[in-house]
Formats: structure tokens, sequence, C-alpha cells
């Protein structure tokens, strides 16, 4: 299996003013690619879940949550790169200097009862991102060459997530933007991109910066039994017997 890494080479002369001031990655480019060339190697470990080797979206989103790369590996199911998209949006969102917040850890506190019950409707996906072109499927584009500029300015694509997948990514305390992988078990989903984050070798982990583990909890109950769901707990039910913890 191999993936293709390829950077976006648009002009920024043509865009209008505001654009490359709004809509350019605030990730640099190397830490992009770094992070998004461990997919090839990560969705060949044992994550568990429904395919191996993987099958995978993967997306970058900087802290604006401008989209700073989308790639792909394998036959991922298309559906899966909007999520992929929402999942850094909603890793990013919710997590900040004092605590961060994988999505594996908003599934509790979004179910009936919980504090953050209703959260998955306050900022839809923008289905303009849909659009195919720039984020074609089996290359790393990146919005810091331009490539996603021109077409998306001055918006980002929103769209919360509440299970696993999505990952802050943090320099010091401070979160520089996230990681969403989608294409396979939501659990499975959090064991990779956790790993992809780690694999990177860049120290973008909230523990590593003195802050809370984001790793995935599981709530009692392993398929086929049913889940015991607590809505005051960062946690979200296994996915299958098959369940690994990064």
């Amino acid at each position: 299996m191999k993936i293709h890494l390829i950077l976006a080479a648009a002009s920024l002369s043509a865009l209008p003013a505001f654009a490359a001031e709004e809509n350019t990655c605030g990730i640099p480019a190397s830490i992009v690619y770094k992070i998004q060339a461990q997919l090839g190697s990560v969705v060949q470990l044992n994550n568990g879940g429904l395919f191996s080797p993987n099958r995978m979206w993967s997306a970058i989103v900087d802290r604006k949550g401008v989209i700073c790369s989308v790639t792909s590996i394998g036959d991922a199911w298309p559906g899966s790169r909007a999520i992929a998209i929402a999942k850094a949006s909603s890793a990013n969102d919710f997590s900040n200097s004092a605590f961060a917040l994988s999505t594996a850890m908003l599934y509790g506190p979004t179910q009936p009862g919980g504090s953050l019950y209703g959260l998955n409707n306050s900022n839809p996906f923008d289905p303009t991102y849909l659009a195919q072109g720039s984020l074609a499927q089996g290359s790393i584009q990146t919005a810091s060459a331009g490539a996603l500029i021109g077409a998306f300015a001055p918006k980002v694509p929103g769209g919360i997530i509440t299970f696993g997948g999505g990952v802050p990514l943090y320099q010091g305390k401070d979160v520089i933007g996230a990681l969403g992988v989608s294409g396979d078990t939501s659990c499975t989903d959090h064991v990779i991109a956790y790993r992809m984050r780690a694999a990177a070798n860049l120290k973008l982990d909230p523990v590593s910066n003195g802050l809370n583990s984001d790793n995935i909890v599981y709530y009692p109950g392993i398929p086929p039994q049913p889940p015991v769901v607590n809505p005051t707990q960062f946690a979200q039910p296994h996915c299958s017997a098959s369940d690994i913890t990064p």
C-alpha cells in the first residue's frame, strides 16, 4: 500500500487581500506534512476495527479552524472525508490551554442529561467543503500552499463530531490546531489519530505539555453487552470486542 504525498502549489497572487491573511494555515507546512506522513505506517498496525490495513481519511485544521491538509489512504469511505474534517474542527474548537478534549471525550457529556447535550447542533458542517478537486484522494494538500484559500475564503468548514477520531495539537500549552481521522469504527479512528500524533515525534500531545490525557476511555460493556453510559464522564462506548487503547 502506498500513500502519495503531494504539496499543493497554487499561487496566492490572484486572491483577495484578506484571503492570505485569514485563510492561510497557521501551522508550518513541515509539521502538517510530518503528521500526515504517519498515516501510511499507522494503518498497518493493529488498531482494531473493521479493516486491516485500515482505510482512512485524515484532516488537519489550525487554531482558527482553517483546513491545513486533507489526505486519504486505501478505499476509504467517501463520507468519511467530511467527518474527518469535522472531527479535527471539533477537537480544535473545544480544547484550550487548560484542558484537552478529544472527540472521544465529548461523547458522554453530549448524551441526554449531559452538560453538553445539544452541542452537535451548534455548528453545522459547511457542505461547500464537499466540493471535489483541491482535496483529492491520495494526496496531501496544504492550505498554506494556497490550494484551498481561493475556493473557501474567508470561511472555515465547521462541524461538530462527538465520537472518537479527533485529537488536539499542542505546542507548549497552546493549541495550534487538531487532527481528525475517519474511515473505520470511531474507536479505531481515535487510535489512529492518537498514534499519528505520537509517531510524528513532535510532542504535540497534551500530556507532553503538562496537561491532561485526551486518550479514549470506554464505558463498561463490551459488545454484545450494552454500554453503561454516564453523561458526567468524558468517555464513549466500546465499538467492538477488538477495541484497543493506544
